[in-house]
């Protein structure tokens, strides 16, 4: 909207530059441009204000499917005045030349003829395809049909108006439907899942199998091991054994050979010895019936002395000293006779 201000009765306006801006004095066209800047008496204004910019118009309408179902159109229209004194012509885009507002609605009237022209265009696809089709392929087919439909409509360049792009956004089926058509995708996403869930499962039971005999064969194995260990054992249990019995029978023998030898030995020496003492004694029985009795009793003698113990200490009483004397008393006596 042009911006207006008063001064002493006149009035002056400054446009934007995206607004188009035809200026009438007495029915004479003073003014027509963009952007312009200008003074004028209200009183004998008439001012007209176009805007030439682009601009976007969402709509959103109802349609019906070939099987029945109502869906939703979602789409935007881009579209700008390309000939602003064609629309000025052709549409009240006056203004207020106190307040510099419009004076009617003409984008609702550009904003209806654009939205009732796509509607009709959307409405004619969508009625020859069905749901499924629409929800996969509608969004395609309704632009194209929208696009080529706007483009030949004749009452847009007899006003002036050119679409740019137009955009489908989404067509969309009632609730009820919605949930209906998701049903069977969501329950064979699930029956995806569960498959992977029971596929998992399954790769996991065949690991633990695997694991078990892996395990279960390598206690078979340690058995295995620990039965050739315990007959290893067993036999070098047997093996020292036999050894060792072979060993203290070598060790016996040679004991008992010695002891044989050994005990020869002795028999020999005693033989020996027994023959040595018989000569021996013979030889001092002869000697001995050869010498005459006065020299075996000084032998005798002479060998009792020998074993005599030996005596350390000799103590006389006077009786028995009185006895000694008296025997050599007597054995003097007897003498001197």
């Amino acid at each position: 909207m042009a911006d207006i201000t008063r001064r002493f009765g006149w009035r002056h306006l400054r446009s934007a530059p995206t607004a188009h801006i035809r200026h009438h004095k007495r029915g004479e066209l003073v003014h027509d441009g963009r952007g312009l800047s200008f003074w004028y008496r209200s009183l004998s204004a008439a001012l007209s204000e176009v805007p030439v910019d682009d601009r976007e118009l969402a709509m959103a309408f109802h349609a019906r499917t070939a099987d029945f179902q109502d869906v939703t159109v979602q789409a935007t229209v881009t579209y700008r005045v390309s000939d602003p004194a064609l629309a000025a012509d052709r549409l009240d885009f006056s203004v207020d030349p106190d307040t510099g507002s419009w004076r009617s609605a003409p984008l609702e009237q550009i904003a209806t003829l654009l939205t009732e022209t796509a509607q009709q265009h959307t409405l004619d696809v969508l009625a020859r395809t069905p749901l499924a089709q629409a929800l996969v392929d509608g969004v395609a087919s309704v632009r194209e049909r929208v696009a080529s439909g706007l483009a030949a409509e004749p009452r847009l360049p007899a006003t002036g108006i050119d679409v740019v792009a137009v955009r489908v956004v989404a067509i969309r089926p009632e609730a009820e439907v919605e949930r209906a058509l998701r049903t069977p995708a969501r329950e064979q996403i699930q029956q995806e899942a569960d498959r992977a869930t029971y596929e998992r499962r399954a790769v996991a039971v065949e690991r633990e199998r695997t694991i078990a005999e892996n395990e279960l064969a390598s206690q078979i194995e340690l058995a295995r091991r620990e039965e050739q260990l315990v007959d290893q054992r067993g036999t070098n249990a047997r093996r020292e054994a036999e050894e060792k019995a072979a060993a203290d029978g070598v060790r016996t023998e040679a004991e008992a050979s010695r002891k044989v030898r050994l005990a020869r030995a002795e028999a020999e020496a005693a033989r020996e010895t027994g023959s040595a003492r018989a000569e021996a004694q013979a030889a001092w029985l002869r000697v001995h019936g050869e010498v005459d009795p006065a020299t075996l009793h000084a032998l005798a003698a002479t060998r009792l002395a020998e074993n005599v113990p030996r005596i350390e200490s000799l103590t006389l009483s006077p009786d028995i000293l009185t006895g000694l004397l008296a025997k050599l008393g007597r054995a003097d006596g007897g003498a001197g006779a």
